[in-house]
C-alpha cells in the first residue's frame, strides 16, 4: 500500500549542497529554518561538523570523533530558509564543495513526565524527530520524548566532556546493545547505555553509563520516531554480490541513507540523492572519518528504496545491517505528487 502523508518530506528534512566563498556565506534553498544541521566538505579531508538549535550557533560536535562542544565559526547562525557559515575553513574554505544535511524540529514548550528533566528541547511529532539537553544523575531514569509514538532511533553524546556517539536502533538487540557513530566497531552488548530498555511511546531510558548519563555531565539527545512515507530505520541482511545486492524496501525515494554493518566492523556509509553521482556512480561518506567523498558504486536510490551495488562488506557483505533513510518523495503525498527514480 503506498505512503500517503499530509507534507512533503523536503518541509522537515533537506540536503543542502553549496561551495565555499572563504567570507561569511548565506546558505539558502533549505526550505525551512533547521534545528539540526550537518555540515562535511566534499573535497577537502576535514571534519563532520554538527550544529542544533538548543546548542546555539558555532557550537560544534563532531561525529568523526568524541570530543565534546567546542565553539567554531563554521556556522554562525540558522536562517529562515538555511544557514549562514562564517570564515572557518573546515566549513567554508573558498571554491571547495560542501554538503549539509537539515532537519527541523520545532516545539519548545509543554513536555512533561520523565524522571529527568531536559534544561532545554525541540519536538515535531510531525516528522517525529526531538532534540533533548540534559544533565546526567547517574541513576536509571527516562526522558519524556513528546513524540507521540515509540521511537527507534536514539543517540546520544556527551557534551562537556570526551565520550563516544551512542546509538540505540530498534534492528539492534534492543535495548542492550548499541552502535558508536564515531567508529567501525560491530553491535556492543552495553545495557548500562540505555538500561536495557526500549524506547516507549512517551519515554526513552538511560542507563548509569557515563556515555549517557553521568552524574553532572552534560548531554544532547537526537532522538527519531518512523514517519510513514518520511523516514524508515530498518535492516537487511547482505548477500555480498557486486552486481544486485537486496532490495531495501521504503515507502519513498531516499533523499539520504546511511548504512552500518552489525556483526562486522566496518565503517559506516553515507550517501544521498542531492550530490552528483547518485546511481551508477554513487558518491559516499564515511562520517565516522574525515575522508573526502568517494566515487564509489555502492547503492541504487530507486523511487520505493535502495539497493546496494558493491560486495564492500561495509554495505553489502555476508553480513547484517541497520540503515537509516529519510525521504526525498513519498510514493504518494497529500499533493498526489508520486515519487519517481533517478
Amino acid at each position: 500500500m503506498a505512503a500517503y502523508i499530509s507534507f512533503q518530506p523536503s518541509d522537515f528534512f533537506n540536503p543542502v549542497l553549496y561551495t565555499g566563498t572563504g567570507s561569511s556565506l548565506a546558505v539558502t534553498g533549505c526550505g525551512f529554518q533547521p534545528n539540526m544541521t550537518w555540515i562535511k566538505c566534499r573535497d577537502v579531508t576535514n571534519g563532520n561538523f554538527l550544529y542544533d538549535t538548543l546548542r546555539g550557533a558555532t557550537t560544534a560536535i563532531m561525529p568523526n570523533n568524541s570530543d565534546g562542544d567546542a565553539t567554531y565559526s563554521g556556522l554562525t547562525s540558522f536562517d529562515s530558509d538555511g544557514f549562514t557559515v562564517g570564515t572557518f575553513a573546515d566549513t567554508n574554505t573558498d571554491t571547495k564543495l560542501f554538503a549539509s544535511w537539515n532537519w527541523k524540529a520545532g516545539t519548545t514548550s509543554g513536555l512533561s513526565g520523565g524522571t529527568i528533566t531536559p534544561s532545554s528541547y525541540s519536538i515535531n511529532t510531525t516528522s517525529g524527530f526531538g532534540m533533548y539537553r540534559f544533565t546526567g544523575t547517574g541513576s536509571n531514569g527516562t526522558i519524556a520524548h513528546g513524540l507521540g509514538v515509540t521511537p527507534e532511533l536514539v543517540i546520544v553524546k556527551r557534551t562537556d566532556g570526551t565520550a563516544g556517539w551512542i546509538v540505540q536502533h530498534a534492528g539492534l538487540s534492543y535495548g542492550a546493545s548499541v552502535l558508536y557513530l564515531q567508529t567501525t566497531h560491530s553491535e556492543q552488548t552495553e545495557g548500562a547505555m540505555f538500561n536495557s530498555t526500549t524506547p516507549t511511546s512517551t519515554v526513552f531510558s538511560l542507563g548509569t553509563a557515563s556515555e549517557t548519563n553521568g552524574s553532572g555531565n552534560e548531554y544532547i539527545a537526537y532522538v527519531w520516531a518512523p514517519v510513514r512515507g518520511y523516514s524508515q530505520f530498518g535492516t537487511f541482511t547482505g548477500n555480498a554480490s557486486a552486481t544486485a545486492g537486496p532490495f531495501i524496501y521504503t515507502p519513498f525515494r531516499p533523499a539520504y541513507v546511511l548504512v552500518k554493518a552489525i556483526n562486522y566492523t566496518a565503517a559506516w556509509i553515507m550517501f544521498d540523492s542531492k550530490r552528483i553521482g547518485y546511481n551508477l556512480q554513487n558518491k559516499v561518506f564515511t562520517p565516522n572519518t574525515t575522508a573526502v567523498e568517494e566515487a564509489a558504486w555502492m547503492s541504487d536510490i530507486y523511487s520505493n528504496g535502495f539497493r546496494p551495488f558493491s560486495s564492500d562488506p561495509a554495505i553489502n557483505g555476508a553480513y547484517n545491517y541497520v540503515y537509516i533513510a529519510f525521504a526525498e518523495f513519498p510514493i504518494v503525498s497529500s499533493n498526489s505528487k508520486a515519487g519517481t527514480a533517478r
